[in-house]
């Protein structure tokens, strides 16, 4: 079947009810193809207007803001829970990062279940070695199986923690599924799907996820975690700080947990950046997440379109499930250079893609930013770049960030 020329991709544009949105973001070098949102979202003119008043408020109030900013972790979370992962008011908490937040959830399910602690060896890096570390604070059994099937099986009574979208190949997880299958406490890393696919946390258990990838809230941006109402006052953080006590200003000797998700607070939230995780989600609520999400499966199978008929002769092999609704909104090109290949498409061609060791070229599509256009001139470019060579005339030394 031949491909889609430019033109298609253009036709694509034209009729994206998504395309206007583009505008309400920052686009410094419109000749730069940007597909890495899904390692850090690209920056809108309403979150930049949101932390300026943000800042403006601080220098204005001083002190006094606390007396409206207190309430953000919930109140933004609150709204996150709502647009974005279809759980209930009281839900979900926007605070610290994913790593804390994990090690809170991971502790406290393990203080509630008595079997393993299981994941999968293919899960994200800093998921693993939270687990890994609760485990043996615990004392417990710590598995990492050799794919997701393999945990759900080995994890009975006990905790188990998956992502919902892996963090190379994009592989997209059935949650409700999976956690009807498992009678352990599961534990979903969002990451890589909210604001990018379609999230219903209604019946899983529990939950973590960051807010700089696809909701756009910047570098840093702080995370979030979800726990279900009906476990909320059997779970206690590991962390006691006080934030997550009740009457916080009470200054009590003794700790006693807040009610509700509020007790998986634990420092100081990050006002600025709670105020930039608002303003995302106001982009979000505008467009939806079902037509982000649709245009999320549209852009990822132009993609592998594409990739399948340009690059197998160039040796480079499509990583990613083909089924769009098995995919989130990032696709893995398997090529044995794919480091050198990653520098020569930022530094020859223009377009900013990722690297996942040990062979994966990865382009994350934003759906509110980027274009049909972009995803043809992205794969054109690197199909060029690779046919041509390009990727063995840059330094290929490593580097700390890839």
């Amino acid at each position: 079947m031949k491909p889609p020329d430019r033109r298609d991709a253009e036709a694509l544009d034209a009729a994206d009810p998504l395309a206007a949105i583009r505008d309400r973001f920052v686009i410094a070098d419109p000749d730069r193809i940007y597909l890495d949102g899904n390692s850090l979202g690209p920056l809108s003119v309403d979150v930049r207007a949101a932390i300026g008043a943000i800042l403006d408020d601080w220098g204005e109030r001083g002190v006094e803001g606390w007396n409206d900013w207190i309430e953000l972790p919930t109140r933004v979370g609150d709204r996150l829970a709502a647009s974005v992962l279809g759980a209930g008011s009281g839900e979900v908490l926007i605070a610290d990062s994913v790593t804390v937040n994990l090690y809170k959830l991971a502790t406290a399910a393990a203080d509630l279940r008595p079997g393993p602690i299981v994941t999968d060896d293919g899960n994200f890096p800093t998921d693993r070695y939270v687990l890994e570390g609760v485990a043996r604070q615990r004392g417990r059994d710590y598995i990492e199986a050799p794919n997701a099937e393999a945990a759900i099986e080995a994890s009975a009574h006990g905790v188990l923690c998956l992502s919902h979208v892996d963090y190379r190949s994009g592989a997209l997880l059935d949650m409700a599924s999976i956690t009807a299958a498992t009678d352990a406490l599961l534990i979903w890393d969002l990451s890589h799907s909210a604001g990018a696919v379609e999230v219903d946390l209604s019946a899983a258990d529990l939950a973590v996820g960051c807010t700089y990838k696809y909701l756009n809230a910047g570098p840093g941006a702080p995370a979030f975690l979800y726990v279900r109402r009906d476990l909320q006052e059997a779970m206690h953080s590991p962390i006691q700080g006080w934030f997550g006590r009740r009457e916080q200003f009470g200054m009590g000797a003794a700790y006693e947990p807040a009610d509700g998700i509020e007790r998986f607070a634990a420092g100081t939230p990050s006002v600025v950046g709670l105020a930039a995780v608002d303003a995302s989600l106001g982009l979000i609520e505008q467009a939806t997440m079902a037509a982000i999400a649709s245009k999320a499966r549209s852009l990822t199978g132009l993609a592998v379109q594409l990739a399948d008929s340009w690059l197998p002769s160039l040796g480079v092999q499509v990583g990613s499930p083909r089924d769009p609704s098995t995919r989130g909104s990032h696709i893995a090109l398997r090529h044995p250079e794919a480091w050198p290949i990653c520098r020569a498409l930022i530094e020859r061609a223009h377009v900013i893609p990722d690297y996942r060791p040990p062979d994966i070229v990865r382009l994350g599509f934003t759906p509110l930013t980027t274009r049909f256009a972009d995803v043809w001139d992205g794969l054109n470019r690197l199909r060029r770049l690779v046919e041509d060579g390009e990727h063995h005339l840059v330094t290929a030394a490593p580097r700390r960030v890839t």
